[in-house]
Formats: C-alpha cells, sequence, structure tokens
C-alpha cells in the first residue's frame, strides 16, 4: 500500500457545535468581508449635481425661468445638469469597483461542526471554527495548523515566491493562499476584516484616482477661465448697478458670462476616454478607470512582476544532461516515470511528465517534494529514486561534485535539478522514527527546467524600450533567476537587487538604485510600493504590471495599474487595465490610443480656448466701449454648432503622436493671436452695425418692414423709449455672431489646413475630413440665417444686406492677418519668445 510522509493519522477534531458558530456570529466575531468604504449613491449626485458650479447655473437657470426666458433658462440649466452627469456616472463606476472588491473567492469550504465535515462559504466561518484543508482548497482565514496535519501551500499570489512552502502543526496558513499538497486542520483565529486577505482588501480598497497630465492642463485652464470670468463678472455688474440696468439684463448678462466656462471640455474628454475604452477593450485591454486610456500613452517607465506576468507559470524542460552510468534515453525515462509515479505532483513534475517518455511505477514509499526538504522521493520494487536541489542532495551524492555543470546552468536563469538513485537497492527513505532521510545516492542526471515566457513578452518589451521606455522586473523570486529570465526577454537590468538590501536605505538613496538598477529581486508587497513611490518621487510616469495579491499595494500606487486576467481577484479589481488575453502586447494599442486621443483633445483645446478668449474680449470692449452688451445666452448656444460639433469630430479623427510636454504654451501660441484678432475683427463688427442701426432706426425713411421686425424681436414699439438701442444691440448681436462663427470654422482650417494656403500654423496631414466637416457647418449655419425657427431659436435676426456687407469683408481681412501673425511668429517675436521646438510647421 502506498505511504506517504503525513506521519501518523490525525484524530479529527470536534469543531464547534452549531450553536456556538450562532453565538459567535452574532457577537460579530464571523468571516465578513470587508465592507465597502466609498461613498454612497446618494452622495454622489448630491456633491456633483449641487456643486458650487452647478449651483451657480442652477440659479441663474431658474431666474431666466420666472422672467419667462425659457430658452436660455434651458441653456443654464442644461450645462449644470450635462456636466453632472459626465461627473456622476465616472463617480459611480468607479464606486462599483471598489464595491464588486474582493480577496476570496465564494468556492465551499469545509468546516468541522459538531465533530462532522460541512461544507460552508467563507462568510459562514466564525473565530474558533477548524476548516479541513485539502489540496485545490482556498485558504480563507488566518490561523495554525493543529496537530497532526501537514499542508504545503501556495503563496505566490500573497509573496510573489513561486515555490510551494510547508506548513507543520503550529505554523500558520494564511487566506488568500491555495493548498497544493498534503491535508491537514486549521483553527481559524483571525477573520473577516482581522485576517490577512481582509487588511489587504482594506488596502486595496483606498479610493485613489491621479489626475493624467491631461486633465491636469484642463483643470488649471478652466480655473484660470473661472477666475477671469469672476472678475469680469463683478466688474460688468458694478457697472450695471451703477447704470441702473432692468434685472433682466443683469440675469442675461451673468448668464453669458457663466457661459464662457468651456464645460464642453469636459464633456469632450469623457466621450473621448469612453470611445478609447472600447477600442482599447476590443484589443484584449480592458480599461477599468477611464483615464487610464490617456494615461497609458505618458507611461515612462514599467515595473512588472515576473511570474504569471512576464511567464506563464509553467515550466519547460530545457535539458537532461546524464552523469551516472545510464544513457540519455534510459536516463530521460527513469525521470519521466519518476514524474508520472508522484502522488501529488508539482509544477515541477507536471513539466517533466509532459516533455519526457515513461511509465507509472508500483510506488512503496513516497516523501513528497516539501520546501524544507527541497527533495522528493520514490521507493518502488527497484529501489529508491530521488530528485531534488543540488544542494540538498550534494551530501549523501557519490563521484565528483557536480558544481561547475549546476553553477553554468543556474546562470542562464535555468531551475536545477539532480535525479539520483540509492547505491544500496534496500535502502529506505525514512529513519526509524519515520522521518525522511536520504540515503547514499548515485547521480543519474542533471535536469534543467525554464519558466515558460508568454509568446509576445519578448517583442512587446523590445518596443517599449525602443520607445525610451525604461522596463524594470520587480518579483519575489531569487535574484539571480529573476535576472536571468530578464535576459532571456532582452532586458539588460544590470546586477539585480535583493529586497533585503532595500530596507537599510534611505529615501534619496533608494532614488538613487531604482533610478539605475533594472531587475529587483526578493520584493515583498510593501518594498514594491515603496519602489514605485521612488520612481514617482524622480518624476517618471509608472505603470505597474502584476497579477498577485502581493501586487496589488503597487498597482494601487501606481498611475497606471495593469493586471493579467489569469491573476488573482483584488489584482484585477484594483488595476486601471487588465488585460484579457494575459498579453503584453495589448499594451501598444493601447499606447497609440492614448496618444491618439491626447492629440485630439489639444486640438480641440485649442479650439475652446480660442472661442472662451473671443467672447471674453469682445464682451469687455463693447462694454467699456458703452455699446450695450454683445451677447444674449441664447445666441451662446451656438458654441453648440461652432465648437461642440467640430471638437467631437476633430477628437474621433485624431492621429497618435507623442505628448507634446509642452502642450499649455503650444496652446497658448495659438490661441493668444486667434482670440486677440477674432476679438478685433468681431468687435469692429459689431461696432459698425450698432451705430449704423442706431441712426438708420431714427431715420423715418428707414423701411417699415424692417421697423416691424425689430418690433417684433425686441418686444417693445418703434415709439418706446429705448427701442433703437434695443434694435441696435439684436443686429450688431447677429453681426457679431455670424462673424464669430465664421472664424471658428475657419480656425479649424488653420489647425488642419487641406492643403498649402491655409498652412501658416501647422503643414497639412493630407486628411481632407476637417476641411468637410467645415464646408458642411458653413452651409448649415448660413443656410440657417434664412429659417425662422433657427434664428429664433438662437436670438438672432434674419439673415439681411448689412450683416453680410459688414461681416464678409470683414472675415477675409482677419483670415489674412492671422495667417500673417501665425505665419511669422508675431506673438513669440513681440514677446521675445525663441521658436517652439515642435512647431507645427
Amino acid at each position: 500500500m502506498q505511504q506517504t510522509d503525513r506521519g501518523p493519522a490525525a484524530a479529527v477534531p470536534d469543531g464547534l457545535s452549531q450553536r456556538e458558530a450562532e453565538v459567535r456570529r452574532r457577537r460579530g466575531e464571523g468571516n465578513v468581508a470587508v465592507s465597502a468604504s466609498s461613498r454612497s449613491y446618494a452622495r454622489i449626485l448630491r456633491t456633483n449635481v449641487f456643486s458650487f458650479y452647478n449651483s451657480i447655473l442652477f440659479a441663474i437657470g431658474a431666474a431666466l425661468l420666472a422672467l419667462g426666458r425659457y430658452n436660455d433658462a434651458f441653456i443654464s440649466v442644461g450645462l449644470g445638469l450635462l456636466n453632472a452627469a459626465i461627473s456622476a456616472v465616472q463617480e459611480i463606476r468607479a464606486k462599483r469597483k471598489l464595491d464588486r472588491l474582493q480577496l476570496l473567492n465564494r468556492a465551499v469550504v469545509t468546516v468541522v461542526r459538531d465533530g462532522a465535515d460541512v461544507p460552508l462559504t467563507p462568510e459562514e466561518v466564525v473565530r474558533g471554527d477548524v476548516l479541513h484543508v485539502r489540496p485545490g482548497d482556498q485558504v480563507v482565514v488566518d490561523g495554525p495548523v493543529l496537530d497532526g496535519g501537514r499542508v504545503e501551500v501556495d503563496e505566490s499570489l500573497l509573496t510573489g515566491e513561486s515555490e510551494p512552502l510547508v506548513r507543520e502543526p503550529g505554523q500558520d496558513l494564511l487566506s488568500g493562499s491555495f493548498s497544493v499538497g498534503g491535508e491537514g486542520y486549521q483553527l481559524a483565529r483571525d477573520v473577516g476584516a482581522e485576517s490577512h486577505a481582509g487588511r489587504l482588501t482594506a488596502e486595496a480598497r483606498r479610493a485613489s484616482t491621479d489626475t493624467t497630465p491631461l486633465q491636469s492642463r484642463i483643470e488649471f485652464v478652466v480655473r484660470l477661465v473661472m477666475l477671469l470670468v469672476a472678475l469680469m463678472s463683478v466688474t460688468i455688474l458694478l457697472q450695471a448697478a451703477l447704470e441702473g440696468l432692468p434685472l433682466v439684463r443683469v440675469v442675461q448678462t451673468t448668464a453669458v458670462l457663466s457661459g464662457l466656462v468651456p464645460y464642453g471640455l469636459f464633456f469632450l474628454v469623457a466621450v473621448a476616454y469612453t470611445v478609447g475604452a472600447a477600442k482599447s477593450a476590443g484589443r484584449g485591454a480592458l480599461v477599468q478607470r477611464v483615464n487610464a486610456v490617456e494615461s497609458v500613452s505618458n507611461i515612462d517607465v514599467v515595473c512588472t512582476d515576473k511570474t504569471g506576468t512576464l511567464t506563464t507559470g509553467r515550466l519547460t524542460l530545457a535539458e537532461v544532461l546524464p552523469v551516472g552510468a545510464l544513457e540519455g534515453a534510459a536516463a530521460e525515462r527513469l525521470v519521466g516515470s519518476m514524474a508520472r509515479s508522484a502522488a501529488s505532483p508539482n509544477l515541477t513534475g507536471a513539466a517533466l511528465a509532459a516533455a519526457l517518455p515513461g511509465q507509472p511505477w508500483q510506488v512503496r514509499e513516497e516523501v513528497p517534494f516539501s520546501s524544507s526538504l527541497r527533495w522528493s522521493g520514490l521507493r518502488t520494487d527497484d529501489g529508491v529514486v530521488v530528485l531534488g536541489a543540488p544542494e540538498a542532495l550534494a551530501p549523501q551524492l557519490s563521484g565528483p561534485p557536480l558544481t561547475g555543470t549546476v553553477s553554468g546552468r543556474t546562470a542562464q536563469g535555468l531551475r536545477v535539478l539532480v535525479v539520483a538513485r540509492a547505491a544500496d537497492p534496500g535502502a529506505t527513505l525514512r529513519d526509524p522514527a519515520g522521518r525522511a532521510r536520504l540515503p547514499a545516492l548515485d547521480p543519474v542526471a542533471v535536469v534543467s527546467l525554464a519558466d515558460e515566457l508568454r509568446p509576445d513578452v519578448t517583442g512587446t518589451l523590445a518596443r517599449l524600450t525602443g520607445d525610451g521606455v525604461a522596463v524594470k522586473v520587480v518579483s519575489g523570486d531569487d535574484p539571480r533567476t529573476v535576472a536571468a529570465l530578464a535576459r532571456r526577454a532582452g532586458l539588460d537590468g544590470g546586477e539585480p537587487v535583493s529586497g533585503a538590501d532595500l530596507d537599510a536605505l534611505t529615501d534619496p538613496e533608494l532614488d538613487r538604485v531604482t533610478a539605475r538598477a533594472g531587475v529587483f529581486g526578493r520584493v515583498a508587497p510593501e518594498q514594491k510600493e515603496r519602489l514605485v513611490d521612488s520612481l514617482r518621487r524622480q518624476g517618471r510616469y509608472v505603470a505597474m504590471i502584476g497579477d498577485g495579491v502581493n501586487d496589488a499595494r503597487a498597482l494601487k500606487r501606481a498611475q497606471v495599474g495593469v493586471a493579467m486576467t489569469s491573476g488573482s481577484a483584488v489584482a484585477r479589481d484594483v488595476a486601471d487595465i487588465v488585460l484579457t488575453e494575459d498579453s503584453l502586447a495589448a499594451l501598444l494599442p493601447a499606447q497609440h490610443e492614448g496618444r491618439r486621443i491626447i492629440n485630439g483633445i489639444s486640438t480641440s483645446m485649442q479650439v475652446f480656448l480660442a472661442r472662451v478668449g473671443t467672447q471674453g474680449l469682445v464682451i469687455l470692449a463693447v462694454t467699456m466701449l458703452g455699446l450695450g452688451f454683445p451677447y444674449s445666452p441664447a445666441q451662446v448656444g451656438l458654441t453648440l454648432l461652432t465648437v461642440g460639433i467640430p471638437t467631437l469630430f476633430l477628437t474621433a479623427w485624431a492621429r497618435p503622436t507623442r505628448p507634446d510636454p509642452h502642450l499649455l504654451a503650444t496652446v497658448g501660441r495659438f490661441v493668444v493671436p486667434a482670440a486677440v484678432l477674432t476679438a478685433a475683427g468681431g468687435v469692429a463688427v459689431y461696432a459698425l452695425l450698432y451705430t449704423g442701426l442706431i441712426a438708420a432706426v431714427a431715420d423715418p425713411r428707414f423701411p417699415d418692414f424692417a421697423r416691424a421686425e425689430f418690433e417684433q424681436y425686441t418686444g417693445l414699439s418703434s415709439d418706446d423709449v429705448g427701442f433703437a438701442e434695443a434694435a441696435a444691440t439684436l443686429g450688431a448681436q447677429t453681426g457679431l455672431s455670424t462673424f464669430v462663427s465664421f472664424a471658428a470654422f475657419g480656425l479649424i482650417l488653420f489647425l488642419k489646413p487641406p492643403n498649402k494656403f491655409f498652412a501658416s500654423w501647422t503643414r497639412p496631414d493630407g486628411d481632407r475630413r476637417p476641411a468637410v466637416l467645415v464646408a458642411v457647418l458653413v452651409v448649415a449655419f448660413g443656410g440657417g440665417l434664412f429659417v425662422p425657427w433657427f434664428t429664433d431659436y438662437f436670438g438672432l435676426t434674419d439673415a439681411a444686406e448689412p450683416v453680410f456687407f459688414v461681416v464678409l469683408p470683414a472675415l477675409v481681412v482677419w483670415f489674412a492677418v492671422l495667417s500673417a501673425a501665425y505665419r511669422f511668429r508675431l506673438l513669440d517675436r513681440a514677446l521675445g519668445l525663441p521658436a517652439p521646438r515642435a512647431a507645427g510647421r
């Protein structure tokens, strides 16, 4: 009968009674999953809907509604609701991800209750329970192995160490590990939030969202615009108070000024991220935090785990080198037969059995592999055969030392084992007390195994390093093994660094080490997090790739956390991106998509800010000239046509380019001339039409049909005081909105020139779609001026000859002057700035 190294049979403990278990559960001693720490749905909605800025927009909308300005109210409230919806949806999505986070799976565990094995869910376990642990079970609580048991566990998801560990009576089993051999009973000492799994889960639940570089720049720009809008508002409202303007004008003015804040940028970013996430998911990269689509394009250093990330977690046979009396084929057959005969094969045995011939033996005695012994053995009718680490078998081996043979293969990153047979055919594997013992041995073969690299790892790492991204391998395995595998993957990591050496380093010393070293071994989870912190302190943009619980803290700390789908649940849920096919190659399309998004949003930001700058300067100039107020809230809604729709298409059609490190400077070089010259042209158009209409309306020869139309639009009789000013303001506003709208379309041709005629800002890129879009928008807007419902909705007069006689010549002059400003870099010359390195021309 087959024997195993389990020692005397363990007595089955009685465990708790069902009544005792119920009492302990009521006392709060159950293995309850860590509760969610994120905010409630109601709080998320409340804080986003009633934010400070949205509250201002809603108050303006309510005032306009009370005054009967329904269109204006709809625009003001709609901006607030749109902004709230975008923010709330993203935060709710993040909350749901955090709430689903659980380290432990839902597999049934076996608990001893009233002396019998009972299947329960992990949540039904209580402190003091006795759990029956067998191979394949996940450990769900912390606690010691009870007397008589011996359990071999895989803690690679907790520590990164790939070798199984043996836990004897009195030694703790940690929640989150897996039993891979042996059998025993465990006392549930630490449960729920107090367990190792609970502490790691609570740590991973900390909500942490890094703002991407693009988001930071947009936030800065929006804050700056809001500050300027606030200053303008105070100035204009003080003037209104001094002049005694009616309340409706004050409310309308406030609505227009609040509309200068480019809320549409947030909407555009959300749409671009969502589309990019969908595209990346189709290429094997599931994006769980939408702004990670952009983040992945900014990374300049990648920290990656080894086991399960660079490797598949499987072993492959590299070589069987005979070193004894047996020839090659006979030695291979002996090793293969031994692997097939083990009662509890591990990864090594599975790899040998798959690669070598042989037949299972009739086993009389077995000592399974354990990390404490570092060898395993079988006794058959033909004698004893042993497989183990060279240093463990060396004292009992006959013949010359195998040191040179072993060290040469170890330096290549191979796992080296020695197969030997007992010199005495009657030898056994135990001493008289039943403890495992090696007999005198004759060497048979040196067996070399390699970690199996994922098929696309070498090519992907080569493309990353070729793109200027540094790659650092951070693992719980032996530093020499990690370094050798890194070399196999095409990385030159230099001298490997052990985690034990990191603890004594101060932060500045650690920064110097992480800057030069590329391979780190025997690194604990907290040390991985510290390595990421060190790189971030140096200004690096860090991506962490991992698959285990031991990687969770580093995944959270990195700007981009990437998990393998075959890894632990906690790593997947913490990560920003999950590689659904366990392929690092999926990062490259995701990086490509991120660069495309950054390019598109950068272009769109130029369009947005040119509009904001133009409107702000026009409002200031017209107000200072005392020519009324140049916009109504309804006319601000034209930005949907002039900015909103174009930027959606420009972002969708963008091409991937390297992120511009001087993005704000580039944006400023485009926006300042565009805003200043467009505003100057707009003010000139407004002033000409305003003064001309004031004189024309007062002239008795002014056509009656035109007078009637102005009476209809303004709601005033021509005999009323202020009719001339109201009519002139409306006509001038129409001319101004027409000029600014056509100019906005023209700016697209500067940003995306179809040919050299428009190439004063940047070179043509061969994409004619933006030019076609401009043509469609020009026709749509120009035609809309002849459609009553269009002009009524946006607060404009019908198309009139005076408007076009002023607007069209102004557009020609504007285009010529702006082309010269870009072509000759007039802004840079005026400010004494050097030529930009990445000028688009």
